[in-house]
């Protein structure tokens, strides 16, 4: 047939139609470049009769220009766009253009110019000379990125290109990977772990879709385990996705496969170069990169001949995205692995109640290592009841706390101090008048950052320098930070014991997988001895010689109006106290509280994580909650608040109303201005017997909304902000 049907990656084009220039040929999944007006635009040739549309005449059909010269989009990963797009409630356009995107993958194979020390000297040293060619010893990149690894100027080093120090190699930027060997080195298992191997690696050897939930507690060696079927997909010549929560953990997880397999597997995430991007895309799309590490986008890459995911933390919420398409990669992991027909294992020691309950069910298969490895034992959990052991006038570690950090900088071991609360303070004020630093763009606090003196918003990422005095009254030297952050307690440590070796790991301090990389090099070599860190230390980081974990404020988590509050909280602590004793010395957990009759809090201190489940899951049962019954949520914005507003107000009016079906709202959310965008929420809660996804495009299609209302839904949200 000469007619083909593109999706394109503009919505607001929709489908549309083309002929096919003299002797080519397409096929469905092709990637095509076609004419439209004056410019082209990329698309997908997409499966007869799948893509809605009206038919356009034949005789007013333009050409296809040329066809990308990249293996077509397979099977099972469109029929995956096309679901994401429904169950979501997304552009199918939005959803492809996550398939494709690396734009420089779909050029065609390029070489560029990097640049590396040639081992001459410059006519005259200077100290910025001296430092940048130190810095580079071994490193190898284009002017502007080694301008950052040395910290200077691109100037300083084209001079050094002028003088022969620094000289200009070519290389392909298609160059191969490192083969990964499956039996490069073969680690010992405990019977668990072999048990548990032995079924996953019998999985992939049958090539079917088979979901399995990886139970184990922290330090059981779930990685390790969970190697074993990733090399027998690499004997049977198979790629495998692992998907990470965070960019830090990447690095950790980097040493720990290339000790296993010989070589480092790709990488895919945000502090890729652009044209480290389009390497591993096109490895990946031809299947010549064997195993891919990376964060959630990473599930929507054209893998050539997928054979295993493995989703590693797999209860974390940064795997759900809250803008653009509001996915969830953990779900989506477990419907690709349907489409491909291939196992899917979800790792966790604190696995979501709705993974959880898959498992009950029978809908997962569930796996345990019930044990830590090596006869390493799970620590102990004590409560520091803050209504008894008041820390001192500001300060935030109770005495309990202290003496305990004492006594393990006496014997050289390690602690960990858990906030998750980033920077120094999360209010800063003025004594003279009271005036709150808030954010211009969002109805947020400006959290005070003393490491990088800045007052930054944590939603829109506005930053800005402490004003020298205060912008409502004039007063000077009057700023007051009310409340802890972790730098705040990195002080308070730094105060009580100037001899402990302090170390702060945040988002803000950990950023790039090389900072995680220097930092865990300074925990192993036993050059800090107090980890101040917030969530994403909970994150599988293994220190074998951090023996106490202190929770700052159990408490925090339980604040503010989150449905699945109880459940987070119990995960974070849990994680966290799973840093303590993971190698031979025994491990201690003190966790800080106003509130130890809570239910979540009592459970952590008595280890009884299945009592807190089966309490937390009776009460979404009654509540229709997931997974039980299902949620949702509608967000309108706009610049104007009373068009917001109004907008609101009008798509209440017309909700439908169903006997399987409630509707909460509208309401400001509790986060209402964002960005400069003021905010309102609807709150659905649905039966599962009710079709959520038709009739939230139904009533939403129905409405006219004015050109600056935005409207986004968000199916299973996990922020309620």
């Amino acid at each position: 047939m000469n007619r083909v049907r593109l999706l394109v990656l503009n919505a607001a084009l929709g489908a549309l139609d083309y002929k096919l220039a003299e002797g080519m040929n397409v096929e469905p999944g092709s990637v095509v470049v076609a004419p439209l007006g004056p410019r082209t635009v990329t698309g997908i040739v997409w499966d007869e009769g799948r893509l809605p549309g009206a038919e356009v005449d034949a005789s007013k059909l333009r050409a296809l220009r040329e066809v990308v010269p990249v293996p077509p989009l397979s099977e099972p990963l469109r029929r995956l766009i096309e679901w994401t797009a429904d169950y979501y409630c997304a552009p199918l356009s939005s959803v492809a253009r996550m398939v494709l995107s690396s734009g420089g993958a779909l050029g065609g194979p390029t070489t560029t110019t990097e640049y590396r020390l040639s081992g001459g000297t410059p006519e005259r040293m200077t100290p910025q000379r001296a430092a940048a060619i130190e810095a580079l010893e071994g490193e190898q990149g284009t002017i502007r990125e080694l301008s950052a690894i040395a910290e200077v100027s691109e100037g300083v080093l084209r001079g050094l290109v002028n003088q022969g120090v620094i000289e200009p190699v070519t290389v392909s930027i298609d160059r191969p990977y490192d083969q990964a060997n499956a039996d490069h080195h073969q680690p010992a298992l405990s019977d668990d772990q072999r048990r548990v191997a032995k079924q996953l690696v019998k999985a992939v050897e049958a090539r079917r879709f088979e979901p399995f939930l990886l139970d184990g507690v922290t330090g059981s060696g779930k990685t390790e385990t969970y190697f074993e079927p990733v090399a027998e997909a690499l004997r049977m010549g198979r790629q495998v996705l692992v998907l990470l929560p965070e960019i830090a953990l990447t690095e950790n997880f980097l040493t720990r496969f290339e000790d296993r397999f010989g070589a480092a597997p790709v990488q895919w995430h945000s502090s890729l170069k652009s044209t480290e991007r389009r390497r591993a895309w096109r490895a990946i799309s031809t299947g010549d990169a064997q195993v891919i590490v990376g964060a959630r986008s990473a599930l929507f890459l054209p893998y050539a001949d997928l054979g295993l995911i493995v989703v590693d933390e797999a209860h974390e919420i940064s795997f759900k995205q809250d803008d653009g398409v509001r996915y969830n990669a953990r779900d989506v992991s477990v419907m690709r692995a349907r489409f491909e027909e291939i196992p899917v294992l979800l790792a966790s020691a604190t696995p979501a109640l709705e993974s959880l309950h898959m498992a009950n069910t029978g809908t997962y298969t569930k796996l345990e290592l019930p044990s830590r490895f090596g006869g390493a034992q799970l620590p102990e959990i004590k409560l520091v009841d803050l209504t008894i052991e008041k820390p001192a006038s500001g300060r935030w570690l109770a005495a309990p706390l202290m003496e305990a950090l004492e006594a393990r900088l006496e014997t050289g071991e390690q602690s960990l101090l858990f906030l998750n609360r980033r920077g120094y303070a999360p209010l800063t004020l003025c004594r003279n008048c009271g005036h709150r630093f808030q954010c211009p763009n969002c109805s947020a606090w400006l959290v005070e950052h003393r490491l990088s003196a800045r007052l930054a918003c944590h939603h829109c990422g506005l930053e800005t320098r402490p004003p020298d005095t205060c912008p409502e009254c004039g007063e000077g030297d009057c700023l007051v930070a009310c409340g802890p952050g972790v730098e705040r307690i990195a002080d308070e440590v730094a105060e009580l014991f100037p001899e402990a070796r302090v170390a702060v790991a945040t988002s803000d301090t950990l950023g790039s997988p090389a900072r995680a990389a220097e930092f865990l090099q300074k925990v192993e070599a036993k050059a800090i001895d107090v980890i101040v860190g917030t969530q994403l230390v909970t994150k599988g980081f293994h220190f074998p010689e951090l023996t106490l974990v202190g929770v700052v404020d159990a408490d925090l988590g339980l604040e503010g109006g989150d449905l699945r509050a109880a459940e987070r909280t119990y995960q974070q602590v849990a994680q966290v106290a799973g840093r303590a004793g993971r190698g031979a010395k025994p491990g201690e957990v003190l966790i800080q509280t106003r509130h130890p009759d809570a239910a979540v809090i009592a459970a952590l201190a008595n280890g009884d994580r299945d009592a807190f489940y089966e309490a937390e899951t009776d009460a979404r049962r009654d509540a229709g909650a997931p997974p039980f019954g299902r949620w949702a949520s509608i967000i309108l914005s706009s610049e104007d608040d009373r068009e917001a507003r109004e907008a609101a107000a009008r798509l209440g009016d017309t909700r439908p109303h169903l006997d399987d079906l409630m509707i909460l709202g509208p309401a400001p959310a509790p986060l209402a201005l964002l960005r400069n965008r003021y905010r309102y929420r609807f709150l659905i809660n649905a039966r599962r017997s009710a079709n959520l996804q038709g009739v939230l495009r139904d009533w939403i299609g129905r409405q006219d909304f004015a050109p600056g209302v935005r409207v986004g839904i968000d199916i299973d949200p996990y922020s309620f902000v």
